[in-house]
């Protein structure tokens, strides 16, 4: 048992050296407010003057305490003298921030405590949660170990911080919270117990009051005819460790130098001679105290033991994992130096076929990656893209109308040229080419960022080596973009080298004039159906004119099938009286020998031919147009309106203003008249005609890019990457004159690996300690 608080002092010691708090080693924490008489409390225990005094906060860094009692058994051999009788040591300290060096003169260890808080915490009066540690030898101290916190303050004095009660109430919780500290609460016998700020804390963290020891300080200072007996003997406030009542130096003592003896027989004498404490007397004073705190703090010990030695193996298991993780830093010969480099390579390799493949033990659940990445791109990106092209963007009608012309040459066609068609679908076809050559940038840019993720924890060791591996494959795949990106281009141009209206997908001339047809024939049907819509309509409204009392009494309505015939009658007497005014129209003006049937019913053969032969006559026959010119003429003749009838005819002024044009102003106007000229109707029949053409087509050849550029960035650029990258990584990189280079570690692992290694020894020592202790 008595070897149990210097075990604790020596796994102090040893976690001290790192710095390392995530043992929480059994302790006392001293807790009090600003002058309720800590200072003079551990002072007795330790029988010395060390602490420094003042008025304020005095304590403002925490001062970890471990008392070494120096019996004689424990002596160094220097000690014997040559009579053989054994020297006593005298007291000392020492501080762990001044190793080699001792303090015999405690006047010094209080300086030493101030110039060191200083030193941290500054001289405004702040706190500081570095502590400092501080150990004391002497004969006459029991073996404890004791933390000394700042007082708990309410208010800021002079140049203190405004939140000084709230840090120091935070560095208080700090110790108290380990459930292996044991709490000290002292509180002044003079102040009601009510208003004890270190009992409030100690009740936060130990409500059930296990761990927590009280001391009464000040009963000497009572008012006259009170005393604290009932709080002594636990019955105001119960405590399982219970409450211990002291009486230290007054101040005026500490001011003429009261030695300790002095001191402990005066606070002997108060005890057994006062009426009320007489009966406790052998339960109160420092000696006591020190006492019970010992036996508390080995109990404590003991009971905390074994949980520590299991923290302990935790630890140490922990701890060996994650240097292992670290890898090993020595590297011997260059066999051992070559064998790494190879196996990082080629799990470098393996990361990146894996990812592409969507084999990857690590593979995300959260969102795309890798090779599903790049599925992405051509299924949705690069096919949205090519849907979202118009196949007659940027192809106007006069763009249209301009190139049937251009391709006719000084003839006019009797047909639509075909010529014209392919002038037209072959820049169409190159608007394909951008979103294409972004597929393959996208696909590029994905292969990078799989490349970037790929090497892993293993790698993390040799950022210049992981620098290197990506940059070679950076290197091959940019080397392949150029290649990929050329040959979707030339995909692009063989599209637009020969265009094949023989495509068994592609519409066709006689397709497109039957959809045109068709398109015809159900616009006529709607303006029909409209015409005559609007005539029952308006014979319904007839009806419900002249039979005002049908309104007045609807159960009595025309019969349905009357009303139908009456309408269906007005319809016919309306068609055949519009038929007659425009034959008299046409009699008056040509004359029935200048005007063909064609020129009636627009059909050469007469009004019962059907619809798709007087199209098929009309759109490519073309003699109509050039037998009607002089009919027209000579009729506007007739009318004395040549001018209307060139400006219908799209034919060029040759006078204007009254002045003769010469032939580049002729031109220029002719240019100019035309291109706000409305269509006729061939015209207008040719433009959607090869419209349709080039719609038809160029979704054929859209549907062959977005199959064939997938496939291309497949085989020249994933594919070739992918089983390329180990033989490119070992042809490029397994080098011996590179090994040392690319071995190198990065410093900040260094650094880990060794702190690392600093705490798996403390943790190794500090097992054997408990070991040889249990």
């Amino acid at each position: 048992m008595n070897d149990l608080i210097p075990l604790v002092n020596k796994l102090q010691d040893v976690f001290n050296t790192i710095g390392s708090d995530q043992i929480d080693l059994p302790q006392i924490v001293v807790v009090g407010s600003q002058s309720s008489g800590k200072s003079s409390v551990l002072e007795t225990i330790v029988q010395k003057d060390f602490l420094p005094r003042g008025n304020g906060v005095v304590t403002r860094r925490p001062l970890v305490l471990q008392l070494v009692n120096t019996h004689l058994g424990s002596m160094p051999p220097s000690s014997v003298s040559s009579d053989g009788t054994l020297n006593e040591a005298p007291d000392r300290a020492e501080f762990l921030h001044l190793p080699n060096k001792q303090f015999f003169d405690f006047e010094e260890v209080r300086k030493e405590i101030e110039t060191e808080t200083a030193r941290v915490a500054g001289q405004n009066k702040a706190i500081s949660r570095t502590p400092i540690h501080l150990k004391i030898f002497s004969k006459n101290v029991l073996n404890l170990t004791l933390v000394d916190l700042p007082g708990v303050t309410k208010i800021p004095v002079g140049d203190q911080p405004t939140d000084i009660e709230k840090q120091t109430r935070n560095l208080i919780l700090d110790y108290i919270l380990k459930p292996n500290s044991v709490i000290l609460a002292v509180s002044p016998a003079n102040v009601d117990l009510a208003n004890s700020d270190s009992l409030k804390l100690a009740r936060q963290v130990d409500p059930e009051a296990k761990r927590t020891i009280g001391v009464l300080t000040k009963l000497d200072l009572m008012d006259a005819g009170t005393n604290s007996l009932d709080i002594l003997s636990g019955r105001a406030y119960p405590l399982k460790l219970g409450f211990i009542g002291v009486v230290n130096r007054s101040q005026a003592d500490i001011q003429v130098n009261k030695p300790m003896a002095d001191a402990f027989k005066s606070e002997t004498e108060f005890f057994q001679n006062h009426p009320a404490y007489r009966a406790i007397a052998h339960r109160c004073g420092t000696n006591f105290l020190a006492k019970t705190l010992n036996t508390i703090l080995m109990n404590h010990i003991r009971d905390k033991l074994p949980d520590i030695k299991a923290k302990l193996n935790s630890l140490i298991g922990q701890t060996q994992q994650e240097l292992t993780s670290y890898g090993d830093p020595t590297f011997t010969g260059k066999a051992h130096r070559g064998s790494l480099i190879l196996q990082l390579l080629t799990k470098f390799a393996s990361d990146f076929v894996a990812a592409i493949d969507g084999t990857s033990a690590e593979i995300s659940t959260k969102e795309l990656c890798g090779g599903a990445r790049i599925y992405y791109i051509f299924n949705n990106v690069f096919g949205a893209a090519l849907d979202s092209v118009n196949p007659c963007e940027n192809l106007s009608v006069q763009d249209i109308r301009t190139a049937i012309r251009n391709s006719t040459g000084p003839r006019p066609s009797l047909f639509v040229p075909e010529i014209a068609f392919d002038l037209l679908v072959k820049p169409q076809i190159k608007l394909l080419e951008p979103p294409s050559l972004r597929c393959v940038e996208l696909a590029y840019e994905e292969l990078v960022k799989i490349c970037h993720n790929c090497g892993g924890k293993d790698l993390s060791r040799f950022p210049r080596f992981h620098a290197k591996l990506i940059e070679v494959v950076s290197d091959l795949l940019r080397e392949r973009l150029g290649p990929t990106s050329d040959y979707v281009e030339s995909l692009i141009s063989i599209q637009r080298s020969y265009i094949n209206t023989n495509h068994p997908d592609f519409i066709g001339g006689g397709g497109a004039m039957s959809a045109l047809e068709r398109a015809s024939q159900k616009k006529k049907k709607d303006v029909d159906r409209t015409r005559r819509l609007s005539a029952v309509n308006m014979a319904l409204a007839g009806n419900g004119s002249d039979s005002p009392a049908r309104e007045e009494n609807p159960e009595k309505p025309l019969s349905s099938a009357m009303a139908n015939l009456s309408v269906h009658q007005a319809a016919e007497r309306a068609d055949r009286e519009r038929e007659r005014e425009r034959l008299n129209h046409v009699s008056q003006h040509g004359g029935p020998n200048n005007v063909s049937t064609s020129s009636v019913n627009g059909s050469p053969h007469g009004p019962n031919s059907g619809s798709k032969d007087t199209f098929m006559n009309y759109f490519f026959g073309g003699q109509q147009q050039r037998n009607d010119r002089p009919i027209l003429q000579e009729s506007a003749h007739r009318s004395g309106n040549v001018h209307n009838v060139a400006k219908e005819m799209v034919m060029p002024k040759t006078v204007l203003d009254g002045e003769p044009l010469d032939f580049d102003k002729k031109l220029d106007y002719m240019t100019d008249s035309e291109e706000f000229s409305g269509l006729n109707e061939r015209e207008d029949m040719e433009t959607q005609l090869i419209r349709s053409l080039i719609t038809s087509y160029f979704n054929i050849t859209r549907k062959s890019i977005q199959d064939l550029v997938p496939k291309a960035v497949m085989h020249l650029l994933v594919n070739y990457s992918r089983e390329a990258v180990q033989n490119r990584l070992v042809a490029t990189l397994y080098k011996e004159e590179l090994f040392n280079d690319l071995l190198q570690e990065d410093d900040n692992l260094c650094a880990e690996r060794a702190k690392c290694k600093a705490m798996l020894d403390v943790f190794k020592n500090a097992f054997t300690i408990i070991n040889e202790a249990m």
